[in-house]
């Protein structure tokens, strides 16, 4: 099975360095899976892609992988380690599927963890903590976003939550909620 982290936090907490710092520290051939679909009408959205392609060493492989992250998954091998930024993002990209789709979706993402030895490090965005979003889009991608969130860490050998540029390991800290 996958060693899996999930590393979670607001916006501009510094999760994505914080992932970026786990990733390099494994020692591992990082492959950087990037969820983020690019729109050159959009500069500011491209702003913040360039912005985390100019963090990344030469040596990572990158990968555009809007929405078959199971089969990204079960393509990696034990020597690499997925940097998955994000799951927010990956989520937007199938937020039309229905219910029953995404449920199946999900499950094949998580079943692909049993596949595969390499290490997974996923970024995940904290969108609860604030009002309830007004439109029914907005809820549909927060509830589904903080489900699939707990799921992944409810199995995942480590959490960090990242706020105010601190990573916390929750996994130490805190306790599993079976």
């Amino acid at each position: 099975m996958a060693t899996l982290i999930l590393v979670t936090g607001a916006a501009r907490s510094g999760k994505s360095e914080w992932a970026e710092r786990l990733a390099t520290e494994s020692g591992k051939s990082v492959i950087y899976i990037a969820t983020a679909q690019e729109n050159p009408e959009d500069s500011e959205w491209q702003a913040r892609i360039e912005k985390h392609r100019s963090r990344r060493p030469e040596r990572w492989q990158t990968r555009s992988i809007p929405v078959d992250l199971k089969a990204a998954i079960l393509d990696s091998i034990a020597s690499e380690c997925l940097l998955i930024d994000s799951l927010g993002t990956w989520l937007a990209n199938l937020l039309e599927q229905s219910e029953s789709e995404w449920q199946e979706t999900v499950e094949a993402l998580l079943g692909s963890f049993e596949q595969t030895e390499s290490l997974i490090i996923f970024v995940a965005e904290e969108t609860g903590w604030g009002v309830v979003p007004a439109y029914p889009i907005g809820r549909l991608f927060r509830d589904r976003l903080g489900n699939l969130t707990r799921r992944i860490g409810a199995i995942a050998q480590t959490t960090y939550l990242v706020t105010a540029g601190h990573a916390l390991n929750l996994s130490q800290l805190g306790t599993r909620l079976q």
